[in-house]
């Protein structure tokens, strides 16, 4: 018998192995109450679901019992009605010899089954081709078809040596919901031409189609001996999103073929397409869709968290490269990896980068609005200034037409835009925007770096340290954020009794006077007083916000 014995469950479906946290059981009973999803691929055949009861003791673990329970017999769901639970009975199957009579270990009880209302998601989220449910009864009708011209890539890069001269023996591959597509591989072809044409069903607009280009190795014998473990090369990507694409308008363009190396930016290339969206509904239904879920809805009853995601999208991109491997022609494995973007997630300081300037470049349009309120309460335009009284006061008596003012200005501002939509060229990878043009070598080479890395110890320690700067920045701006969202907790909490006693006081004085004066006087009179010329401002900061700076924060109290 065991002291104290601690039990624990591991299930594992193929490769995909969880555990459940150890549970004490004084009286041979533990129990988990833990969810564990995995994804599983039909047909199932004679797959497995394999159970195995784990004792944790003072030498480590100890297999108690194996349950093995079948693909088949497990039922199915697409929505959220509770499983009825089932006993499974432990035995020793596979721990001891062959001939060993298989003996009762304990029983354990599990609620399973298949969920067909989740869509598991082999792709990143913002390139995703395709969010149905994985249980077909759920489809809802195809909205339209897209047809895609794989014309041909004209000036490849040579990728291999073959005789004493550059060759690529390239062939492409398109993507687009479940369906994957391979051309022929034209051989020994800087220019190579398919002129093939494929078609999907589109179910959401708001889906990317992927292409990818790459270099078949082992069709010829290149001048070094040939390597078993060479992998196809990677030539560039395409992707298109359909809500860019007017229905029925053939866009045919070339694209540039573009790949980040280790060595930096590379243009491989390019790629001429032929795309075209073809509505097969009414065009309310292709507008109805927009207002849909983007996701199925038990993806919003009973969500996922986002490391159950993770998971489940590196287990499905896993077992898709499995199945395309054995299929007619074959998809290695590297080459579904990328087109599914399964390293998205890897660290890199120019996405860090990157990202931030997109921030700042969607802040800046508020930044501009902001700095126009500065210059007209300034009067630096005076005309302007005027007019924003007059605005100012028909609002103000007026309320009822702010909404309708403020739709019509953004209908303005929609329609001027429209003079400026892109008419021929979809958008593609901006290399600028990336900060892939210039980028540092050492950045490079931290990005392309595998985990645990594989580098020196001083260049481990050069970029740990650099990642301590950046993460000391990050504190700071942090720190500010938390220090003003705890000056305005401190408004009513008492910390500071006299800054709480005035601001508790203003707020009696001011709830009197909206009380006994129309709150059109009181608009009108705070507009003009913040609109008033500068010669009867002060140049110092207002009260109010001196006021709130003197505020006290939890900072202090930090170590």
């Amino acid at each position: 018998s065991f002291k104290e014995p601690m039990f624990q469950v591991k299930a594992q479906l193929g490769f995909q192995v969880l555990r459940t946290k150890p549970a004490v059981a004084p009286n041979g009973s533990p129990s988990w109450n833990e969810d564990f999803m995995f994804v599983a691929a039909e047909p199932f055949g004679d797959g497995y679901l394999v159970l195995t009861l784990e004792h944790r003791g003072p030498k480590g673990l100890m297999v108690v019992g194996v349950a093995l329970v079948a693909l088949a017999t497990i039922e199915r769901r697409v929505d959220d009605r509770k499983v009825v639970a089932k006993w499974f009975t432990f035995d020793n199957l596979g721990l001891g010899g062959g001939d060993e009579k298989r003996g009762y270990k304990g029983r354990v009880q599990l609620r399973l089954c298949f969920d067909g209302g989740y869509h598991v998601m082999d792709e990143p989220a913002h390139v995703c081709s395709d969010y149905r449910p994985t249980a077909r009864q759920l489809w809802k009708p195809a909205v339209g078809t897209v047809e895609l011209g794989i014309i041909g890539c004209r000036n490849l890069v040579p990728t291999k040596v073959v005789n004493g001269k550059g060759s690529v023996d390239a062939y492409a591959v398109a993507k687009y919901g479940p369906k994957w597509v391979r051309t022929r591989t034209v051989l020994d072809n800087l220019d190579p031409k398919w002129n093939e044409q494929h078609t999907w069903k589109v179910y959401d607009p708001c889906t990317v189609i992927t292409l990818g280009v790459f270099d078949s190795w082992g069709i010829f014998e290149a001048d070094e001996p040939p390597d078993p473990t060479c992998q196809d090369v990677r030539i560039g990507k395409v992707r298109i999103r359909i809500s860019t694409l007017q229905s029925g308008r053939v866009y045919r363009n070339m694209y540039p073929l573009l790949f980040l190396t280790p060595s930096g930016l590379k243009k491989m290339g390019d790629i001429e397409l032929a795309v075209r969206f073809v509505r097969s509904t009414p065009t309310i239904d292709v507008l109805h869709v927009y207002s849909q879920p983007l996701l199925p809805l038990m993806h919003h009853i009973k969500p996922l968290s986002l490391g159950q995601q993770e998971m489940l999208r590196n287990s499905a991109a896993k077992i898709l490269a499995a199945h395309l491997s054995r299929s007619e022609p074959p998809l290695r494995c590297e080459v579904v990896l990328y087109m599914l973007d399964a390293d998205s997630h890897s660290f890199s300081m120019r996405k860090v980068r990157a990202n931030w300037y997109r921030i700042i470049s969607l802040v800046a349009g508020v930044i501009d609005v902001v700095r126009w309120v500065e210059d007209t309460r300034t009067w630096k335009n005076p005309t302007a200034t005027i007019l924003v009284h007059a605005l100012l006061v028909m609002l103000v008596w007026f309320p009822d037409l702010i909404i309708p003012t403020l739709a019509f200005y953004i209908f303005v501002i929609g329609a001027w835009n429209y003079r400026f939509r892109s008419k021929t060229m979809l958008p593609h990878f901006d290399p600028k925007m990336s900060l892939a043009e210039n980028i540092d070598r050492d950045e490079l080479d931290e990005e392309f770096d595998v985990m645990p890395s594989s580098r020196p110890p001083e260049v481990v320690r050069s970029r740990y340290d650099k990642l301590r700067t950046l993460g000391a920045r990050v504190q700071t701006v942090l720190g500010d954020i938390a220090t003003q969202g705890e000056r305005v907790q401190a408004l009513v909490t008492w910390k500071d009794p006299r800054a709480t006693g005035i601001f508790v006081g203003l707020c009696f004085v001011v709830a009197i006077i909206l009380y006994l004066i129309p709150s059109k006087m009181v608009a009108m009179a705070s507009g003009f007083y913040y609109l008033r010329h500068p010669l009867f401002r002060d140049r110092a900061p207002s009260p109010a916000i001196n006021f709130f700076r003197r505020l006290p924060s939890q900072a202090d109290r930090l170590l």
